[in-house]
């Protein structure tokens, strides 16, 4: 099956020219499985049409899309072609998965605050109780399980102030992105002595941003930090920041955003527990806490 025309929605989508596509083999051009070919056969031949939905097409330069497709037979010049039409899916699937991972955080957030304050609550008279007695003790050794207790207390108390994330109100202000990442470059650098090596790619025509400025080096500190306590001596991080024009985020589209990329070189997140990173208490490291990626 060979291409004997493609229109201009076409050509976006496969980063391909009419021009160069042209008498080229659709499945040099875009791959869904071994199946199609003979399909499309069986459609000119019987002149029976067919459609398939939520597919994965496999394009050039390694990319992939979700598609829908439908394919029709026609006549066109006493020539019978078939007409494939694609309906690329990747936004949709996209604004869905976030808009139940946002469903999903907002319903574990609240379980976290109400389990946060009900545990908050008896730490407190469980320390207040340790420090009453540690005063009616003389011995040092005796001492030190009050000590043991009040510490531990401490220590939960801590991470349930983690748990429920930031308590300041958000300081919005005008902001410059790439003063804020290469605040963190610097920071991660000082941290691992230097051993990674960081890749700059930044857009210099972006605008500043209206954001807190804290809250956003909080964020790419801890994915930054994620990152760099997996890679070892040869660990690269890459920083990249683009414009997207008309992009939605949580059903609502925007006519600029700024996307920030941070790349790595090391070894992913681990299948198992990719849908899940975002939920408090989930890493695949184990001396890892599963909060810095809950708090981003």
């Amino acid at each position: 099956m060979s291409i004997t025309y493609m229109n201009p929605a076409a050509e976006e989508l496969l980063q391909i020219s009419d021009r160069r596509a042209l008498n080229r083999h659709l499945d040099e051009i875009v791959f869904i499985d071994d199946a199609l070919v003979p399909r499309l056969i069986n459609c000119l031949d019987n002149n029976h049409p067919f459609a398939e939905h939520e597919v994965i097409a496999h394009l050039t330069g390694a990319r992939k899309v979700h598609i829908d497709y439908s394919v029709h037979p026609v006549e066109l010049d006493n020539k019978q072609l078939l007409l494939l039409e694609i309906s690329p899916m990747d936004r949709h699937v996209r604004i869905a998965r976030e808009e139940k991972i946002m469903q999903d955080q907002l319903a574990t957030r609240n379980l976290i605050r109400g389990m946060a304050h009900e545990i908050k609550n008896p730490l407190g008279g469980l320390r207040g109780a340790a420090q009453l007695l540690e005063r009616e003790l003389e011995s040092d050794e005796q001492k030190e399980y009050t000590r043991i207790i009040i510490s531990e207390a401490d220590r939960l108390q801590n991470l349930v102030d983690r748990m429920l994330g930031p308590k300041v109100v958000p300081r919005m202000e005008m902001a410059n992105i790439h003063q804020v990442t290469e605040h963190v470059r610097q920071l991660v650098e000082v941290e691992t002595a230097y051993c990674l090596h960081f890749h700059i790619d930044y857009d210099p025509s972006l605008p500043e941003v209206y954001a807190d400025p804290e809250l956003l080096i909080q964020v790419i500190l801890n994915i930054t930090r994620n990152a760099a306590s997996v890679l070892g001596d040869a660990g690269e991080i890459t920083y990249r920041t683009r414009p997207l024009r008309h992009f939605t985020i949580g059903q609502k589209c925007h006519r600029l955003v700024l996307q920030l990329d941070i790349i790595d070189n090391g070894p992913g997140i681990p299948e198992n527990i990719r849908e899940q990173i975002f939920f408090p208490m989930v890493t695949g490291r184990p001396e890892g806490t599963g909060l810095g990626l809950s708090i981003a």
